[in-house]
């Protein structure tokens, strides 16, 4: 029987395909008005679901740039993008065919700063405009509800200056 157990779990071995790369890009924006952070939402096209920008890696561009395009491209939205990874998910990507991938989206921060009035997915998602919280509640993947929600405690400690130590000059 021992054989048995190992060939189905060569044969599923075998079967399993590994796990796709994509790019995506946590798009935000600073309220002018108290220290809020807010974060754009589209929907997908297929499932209507919440989700960010993200896309396939692209030749010639760094993951960074690859994410910022992707952001241009379904949001119509253009800003500053870090080059360091903020995080990842993982979802599973349904595929014209039926087939669904395991996907991990490797995500980077990009904070607009021009939003455009034709891109080339206009029309085709809805996008807004949320808190981290409220974000956090739409989306349905565990990894990405944890991103946003640590997200807006990152973005607004590092806009927060050092505390004094309470000493004077005098």
């Amino acid at each position: 029987m021992n054989i048995l157990n190992r060939l189905a779990s060569d044969v599923q071995l075998m079967f399993r395909r590994p796990c796709k790369e994509q790019y995506g890009a946590l798009c935000y924006r600073l309220k002018k008005k108290g220290s809020a952070v807010e974060v754009l939402l589209i929907t997908s096209r297929d499932t209507g679901r919440w989700v960010i920008p993200k896309g396939w890696p692209m030749d010639g561009k760094s993951a960074s740039a690859a994410a910022a395009r992707e952001a241009w491209e379904e949001a119509g939205v253009k800003g500053k993008v870090i080059d360091e990874s903020i995080g990842s998910y993982r979802y599973m990507k349904g595929m014209p065919e039926g087939l669904k991938l395991d996907c991990r989206v490797r995500v980077f921060a990009l904070e607009v700063d021009d939003i455009a009035k034709n891109f080339p997915e206009k029309g085709e998602r809805r996008a807004e405009w949320v808190d981290c919280t409220e974000a956090a509640a739409r989306v349905q993947e565990p990894g990405l509800k944890t991103l946003l929600l640590n997200f807006e405690q990152k973005i607004l400690s590092d806009l927060t200056p050092p505390a004094k130590n309470g000493t004077t000059g005098a």
